[in-house]
């Protein structure tokens, strides 16, 4: 597996990765219809620095890194990470989480914060944990799950400094 920065042209790979994780709406706030513009936007818009992960050519997994808050804020990254379903389980998403923690240390960020990580995510949960991540705080009932209703999101931190 390769993992590099992703161009614009890789987006049409990106797609249907993005339609197959949004599609439960069990996972990230994005709705199921969520338009290709609105996804590529995501992706690929001002300040944001994407990369995907490929398989024999084919991209299976992307996350993207940003600052998490401007200005005041910006020396703590925020990411993103998406896996094709297809080839879940196999600890690609370990392997960009710890890409990507290597990028951000890179660029200079002290920090990682995840701003919403749905609690009923357990695999999500489990692996930032894993990889040094704490629970710094609880948004009660602030997710609305297709299948579990109103569920919380967590709020994970960690530094990048030894």
């Amino acid at each position: 597996m390769n993992i590099r920065q992703a161009v614009e042209s890789d987006f049409g790979a990106m797609w249907p990765i993005f339609q197959q994780v949004v599609s439960d709406e069990a996972t990230y706030v994005f709705a199921s219809d969520t338009s290709y513009e609105d996804a590529f936007a995501y992706w690929f818009g001002p300040g944001v620095v994407s990369y995907v992960a490929e398989d024999d050519g084919q991209i299976i997994g992307m996350y993207k890194l940003i600052p998490n808050q401007r200005d005041l804020g910006s020396h703590v990254a925020n990411a993103s990470f998406m896996v094709s379903p297809g080839h879940s389980g196999k600890g690609i998403g370990q392997r960009l989480g710890l890409h990507c923690l290597q990028e951000a240390k890179k660029a200079s960020y002290q920090a990682m914060q995840f701003n919403f990580v749905i609690s009923s995510n357990g695999a999500a949960v489990a692996l930032w944990q894993k990889l040094g991540f704490s629970i710094v705080g609880t948004l009660p009932k602030v997710f609305r799950h297709q299948k579990l209703g109103y569920v919380d999101a967590y709020v994970m931190h960690r530094f990048l400094t030894a």
